[in-house]
């Protein structure tokens, strides 16, 4: 039975960042609604409660009876979490004079507390908060301090309770890393034994238990959730499996062909439907970037369907469902910021079981399976690409000719990235096609082109992301070769906006 560290999800934008740090630890943990904690899973060892966009006296505040966790099993809360546990036995939580955001040094730093072993005065955290402790429950003792906080940390007197007004999980934190493996490992006993190879073995043979000679189709999207899937079922249930690859028009350049001879080299059973004018014509002067969205999420479902129903004796529906994927389709807060493009839809419509052997992976976890498994780098470090593809970086109504200029543009900086070493250095990249004409010089003669913007971000989680800082000769040659190689583009841009306030993609 694998072990796990539930957190408690009461609506963070880090939440799913919580997840990602305890599974760097080699600790399985599950993210579930802040009311909806697994009383009956034996396997719990520990809680950890998330950030909130809410005050805990808030009317909309989320709010739970944790009196079935309390005492049964080691608690932390983070930020929100430590306000409400706090709040709720009697402290004070305020509104602070201003908000605390930012980088901030730990004072007064209790080290013989186990959630802070090792963990010096000076240790810098992560600030943000609009409210603060102004005043503990009776029983809770303060265990760190900063130079505006005094409640930095906390913890309940003769029980497993601890809290953090600050964000152990995000990058700044320094010693954030430390404080959640002392929790994870330290105070809830962790073995850490949550690992690519561990994850391959247990999923093949549940797979195997699960599937046992049953027939399963599997939607391709030459991306690496769906390539990595779609090797690990192969490896449990070989020839029973069926790929579908659906070419929507609006894939990089060349990449259907090259996609194709990859999964062939993988020894998959993969069927190449190309569908591109099916698509162009329902897409006919859409511009609502969600409209865009549907549409093709609708079509790849038809066209699915239709290929799928050729097969015999299929009970089985594969996808390459990630984790953030599950978790952001149900928000709890029920805000859509954009749907996505593989959950929901196609098991309805085609009256098929559903198997997601990703489901409780993060994309760099998902890498890390694809290299145990033996796949080729290629494919593993690929760039995430949005399901859409292309349609979601034209901005305007979509025709062959637009993504005719938006693959020639973004075949020319992806292999310059690659060619200058820069393709693995950053975690995302692409060229956006804007609705706009700018009037540019071509030897003697006037010009009046399409102006394209190139996107280039870092990050470890999509959660937030830089503009990547590529050197200003390499881009001075890539603004050269689109402007003379890609006919009716004459300017170039580069996007330095980061994420937040802006998406990775700009639809």
């Amino acid at each position: 039975m694998q072990e796990k560290i539930i957190i408690l999800d009461f609506g963070s934008q880090t939440t799913q960042l919580i997840g990602r740090r305890v599974r760097e630890l080699n600790m399985y943990c599950e993210i579930v609604p802040y009311n909806k904690f697994p009383h009956d899973d034996p396997s719990v060892i520990g809680v950890i409660l998330s950030g909130s966009p809410f005050s805990v006296y808030d009317e909309k505040a989320f709010k739970v009876d944790l009196s079935g966790i309390r005492g049964k099993y080691p608690l932390l809360g983070i930020c929100y979490g430590a306000q409400f546990m706090a709040y709720v036995n009697g402290g004070t939580v305020e509104s602070a004079d201003s908000r605390e955001y930012g980088r901030a040094r730990l004072e007064k730093v209790d080290s013989t507390d186990p959630l802070l072993a090792g963990i010096e005065p000076g240790a810098q955290v992560w600030m943000s908060h609009g409210d603060t402790i102004t005043s503990l429950p009776t029983g809770f003792k303060i265990i760190a301090s900063t130079d505006h906080v005094p409640v930095a940390a906390y913890r309940a007197e003769g029980e497993k309770v601890w809290g953090v007004q600050f964000h152990p999980e995000v990058y700044h934190s320094e010693c954030g890393m430390q404080i959640l493996k002392n929790f994870v490992a330290g105070i809830c006993g962790g073995k850490q034994d949550w690992s690519a190879a561990s994850f391959i073995e247990s999923t093949v043979r549940s797979l195997k238990e699960q599937l046992g000679d049953d027939k399963v189709v599997l939607g391709l999207s030459g991306g690496v959730d769906s390539s990595v899937a779609a090797v690990l079922l192969n490896k449990a249930i070989g020839s029973n499996l069926t790929c579908i690859f659906v070419d929507h028009g609006m894939l990089r350049k060349n990449e259907f062909a090259n996609v194709m001879r990859d999964y062939e080299g993988l020894g998959l059973n993969v069927i190449g439907v190309d569908a591109s004018a099916e698509f162009f014509k329902e897409l006919e002067g859409v511009t609502e970037p969600e409209r865009k969205r549907k549409i093709i999420g609708k079509g790849f479902i038809d066209v699915f369907d239709r290929e799928a129903h050729k097969l015999k004796d299929v009970k089985w529906l594969g996808q390459g469902t990630i984790y953030p994927d599950c978790i952001e389709s149900l928000s709890i807060t029920g805000t859509v910021i954009k749907s996505h493009h593989n959950v929901g839809g196609l098991p309805e419509k085609m009256n098929l079981k559903l198997c997601e052997p990703l489901r409780l992976l993060f994309k760099d976890e998902v890498r890390a399976v694809g290299r145990e498994l033996g796949m080729p780098e290629h494919l593993i470090s690929r760039h995430p690409f949005p399901g859409p593809g292309l349609a979601v970086r034209i901005l305007g109504d979509i025709t062959p000719e637009k993504v005719r200029i938006l693959q020639d543009a973004d075949d020319i900086f992806i292999q310059g990235l690659r060619d200058h070493g820069l393709y693995d250095k950053v975690w995302q990249a692409g060229v956006i096609l804007l609705p706009v004409q700018s009037v540019g010089v071509m030897g003697d003669e006037r010009t009046y082109e399409r102006a394209v913007a190139l996107r280039a971000v870092t990050s470890t989680d999509a959660m937030t992301a830089d503009w990547a800082h590529l050197p200003y000769e390499f881009l001075a040659e890539v603004s050269n070769k689109i402007i003379n190689k890609v006919r009716g583009v004459n300017r170039v841009t580069y996007d330095i906006s980061s994420k937040p306030p802006a998406t990775i993609e700009w639809e």
